[in-house]
């Protein structure tokens, strides 16, 4: 469906009456058996043996690659072998970019090899050019046209660590804006510090953008101590670099969003949706990003569908493996286009795709008629030590096109303080992962998801006119 169609479809489910907005109630059975599954859920690692068995058996999961194929069949197996009662995959179709090969290095008096990483979406090809360092990304968007002819733009910015992860947005615009600043100077090539806030030489990946009309020229990034060593280079004087890379796009693929439901007792029509990303950049194993967020929605989904049926809640809890978020939340989008006509029955939503920290904060954007209920999830979860906010964070990057669109949406804030150590690195991989939070998190989405599942009442998902993100 197009932009302009779901549009319309919006439109016109906007004309559909609205349901009496009567308060929206959790009872104290439902309360009850929430903090018996919560108790479980702390001692179960179905979880860990879950992203155990992602990282191990499939590994690396980019996005049209061979493993994004097995990944598919596995999680297909996996929602199985945890019985799930329904389980099916849903197409999705997006633009194919393959890295094969990759080096850098500076040449002459100071010669020496760079941890450098292209950046998806960059194009192949060879460059050897002089260096002109920019700290910031606004510097080099204030270059003159024409300044950087035959150079290689180089932009420096530190990213900040932070509990919430707000440091990675300026960051991650230096990948996916930098590159058409430089090609406006006319650099012939691109490099960054990479968007991250470890001090290991592991460079971070990431996709980056082209704007239209504009020659697309090699870009990567660089681990930050070799980004500190070039920086100190160039106060001595020119720097050349030679960069290498081997990557670009290769046509359209088809993956899959993979879906797994455990049958609510009443309306098994209407559903509580919760999932995590299926792909994974290259580099590292995809642990934290996302194979613990899809472990720790298939373990609490799991965990509730192993209650006896006249325990389920009355909904329908749905689990989403996304299909590549990395490269512009695709699965996502399609999701939200798929079932723009049933935004109504989806009585809540929330994603994990931050990593395996200990979730610390509970937070929902409802209506004034739904916010006791929430206040009744939030008593649940405190147990666990997570803190009811009023100020929502959103639901999750792949479930946002479908918030976007209307659907009641929840966050459950991880503790992302070394987050962004890992992201997108080659240290992305298992061990990385504490099982006891891990089984926290299992704990809390198993909590939210059944009693979000079980309320009386809704939380005030219904059409609005604004289109999903690209």
């Amino acid at each position: 469906m197009r932009r302009t169609a779901l549009a319309l479809a919006l439109t016109l489910l906007v004309a559909l009456p609205l349901r009496a907005q009567q308060p929206t109630r959790i009872d104290d059975a439902a309360m009850a058996r929430a903090g018996q599954l919560r108790e479980v859920a702390l001692q179960d690692d179905t979880g860990w043996k879950v992203v155990e068995s992602l990282t191990t058996e499939v590994g690396p999961r980019l996005a049209g690659s061979e493993a994004d194929a097995h990944a598919v069949e596995w999680a297909k197996a996996k929602f199985r072998a945890l019985g799930y009662d329904k389980v099916w995959t849903e197409p999705v179709t997006f633009p194919k970019w393959e890295r094969r090969a990759e080096s850098a290095r500076i040449v002459g008096a100071h010669a020496q090899r760079l941890h450098a990483t292209a950046l998806g979406g960059s194009p192949g090809g060879k460059v050897e050019a002089e260096v002109v360092r920019f700290e910031t990304l606004d510097a080099l968007q204030k270059a003159a046209p024409g300044s950087l002819a035959g150079k290689i733009a180089f932009v420096d910015y530190r990213m900040t660590r932070a509990k919430d992860g707000s440091g990675y947005g300026p960051g991650s615009r230096v990948r996916s804006a930098g590159p058409s600043a430089a090609i406006r100077a006319g650099a012939i090539a691109y490099v960054m510090r990479s968007a991250g806030t470890d001090s290991h030489r592991n460079p971070h990946t990431g996709i980056t953008r082209f704007d239209e009309g504009l020659q697309p020229v090699p870009s990567a990034a660089l681990s930050l101590p070799d980004a500190d060593q070039l920086a100190r280079l160039l106060a001595l004087g020119p720097v050349r670099i030679a960069l290498d890379l081997d990557c670009g796009w290769n046509g359209e693929y088809t993956s899959q969003n993979v879906i797994g439901e455990i049958s609510g007792r009443a309306k098994p029509d209407e559903v509580v949706v919760i999932g995590g990303h299926l792909d994974s950049w290259d580099l590292g194993t995809g642990a934290i990003d996302d194979g613990a967020g899809v472990a720790i929605t298939m373990a609490a989904g799991h965990l509730i569908g192993r209650l006896p049926k006249a325990q389920r809640p009355a909904r329908t809890i749905r689990v989403v493996a996304f299909a590549n978020e990395e490269q512009g939340l695709y699965g996502g989008n399609a999701y939200a286009q798929k079932y723009i006509g049933d935004l109504r029955k989806h009585q809540l939503g929330a994603e994990s795709d931050f990593g395996a920290g200990r979730i610390h904060a509970f937070t929902a954007k409802v209506p004034d008629y739904a916010k006791d209920a929430i206040a009744r999830i939030a008593q649940a979860l405190a147990p666990l030590g997570i803190e009811h906010r009023v100020d929502g964070e959103g639901c999750g990057p792949d479930l946002s096109p479908f918030n976007d669109a209307g659907m009641a949406c929840a966050g459950l804030a991880q503790d992302g303080t070394d987050y962004f150590d890992l992201h997108h690195t080659p240290d992305d991989t298992l061990d990385k992962i504490d099982p006891a939070a891990l089984a926290q998190n299992v704990a809390a989405y198993g909590v939210f998801a059944y009693l979000a599942a079980d309320a009386d009442g809704d939380f005030g998902s219904a059409p609005k006119v604004s289109e999903p993100r690209k």
